[in-house]
């Protein structure tokens, strides 16, 4: 008996889980729709959009730089090899800026946007909420998820795609030059590749990518940092969670969209 207690109470427990998390879920995109009359409802707070740009796009211009710079460097250098098998090294121009543009160069700024602004994003507002800060501002009549939320998520929605032509630029740029100058690929054969078979599609791709991915990590991290719960344990807690469904929801969204691309061909 005591064996099949625990053993129903095992399976018990993961099954609260379970409804916990659809809970979770239908909580959020509740909160999420509660939200949209204030994306259009005066006062616009410009001034504090700006702010969180700066915090958040520009504030994330380094690591986006280095990001960006590798990853060129490691893709050409593996495509080398690949390539290299076939005697078809010269054409490797186009694959690689077509694998940046379309889903490197989104997904690992999305990423990067993630680890350094969601996460301290998540931390600021839990913050402010163990603290009662936000309890304050309501107080106040101040609408805090106008004050705080909106100017985030609007800032992260902008931030991102720009974040993702810089990081475009930087990692074809690098593949371009270990190519051409360390790997001895032909100049003129690197370029024509791309040249001949890029689309405009394949920038516009990742840059509209970036708009849907700034979205949702913007709506996770304030959503998660708005709701932190439990003192100073309950911010670390915020900060992780965000940090790991935002970057859940970038790979999840990542696959659909590239799906969806394929099948309507752009």
């Amino acid at each position: 008996m005591a064996f099949v207690e625990r053993f129903f109470a095992f399976f018990g427990k993961k099954f609260l889980n379970i409804i916990d998390i659809f809970q979770g879920f239908g909580h959020f995109w509740i909160f999420q729709f509660k939200l949209l009359p204030l994306y259009i409802k005066p006062p616009y707070r410009i001034k504090e959009i700006l702010k969180q740009m700066e915090i958040i796009g520009i504030g994330s211009i380094g690591v986006i730089v280095l990001t960006g710079t590798f990853t060129g460097l490691v893709s050409a250098v593996q495509l080398f090899q690949a390539f290299e098998q076939f005697g078809a090294q010269n054409l490797m121009g186009f694959p690689i800026f077509i694998s940046i543009s379309r889903e490197l160069g989104p997904v690992f700024a999305g990423l990067m946007l993630t680890s350094r602004a969601v996460s301290a994003m998540a931390a600021e507002l839990g913050t402010m909420r163990v603290t009662e800060q936000i309890d304050a501002m309501d107080t106040l009549a101040v609408n805090s998820k106008k004050y705080l939320l909106i100017p985030r998520i609007i800032a992260t929605t902008l931030s991102l795609p720009l974040l993702v032509i810089l990081f475009d630029f930087l990692g074809n740029l690098s593949a371009y030059l270990i190519s051409v100058y360390a790997l001895g690929i032909n100049e003129t054969a690197y370029l024509n590749t791309i040249h001949m078979y890029l689309k405009l599609s394949d920038i516009l791709t990742g840059v509209f990518k970036g708009f849907l991915f700034g979205f949702f990590i913007g709506m996770i991290g304030t959503y998660v940092g708005y709701h932190a719960r439990g003192g100073a344990r309950g911010v670390g807690v915020a900060t992780t969670t965000a940090v790991v469904y935002a970057s859940i929801v970038v790979f999840v969204m990542d696959y659909f969209l590239s799906s969806l691309f394929l099948i309507i061909g752009w």
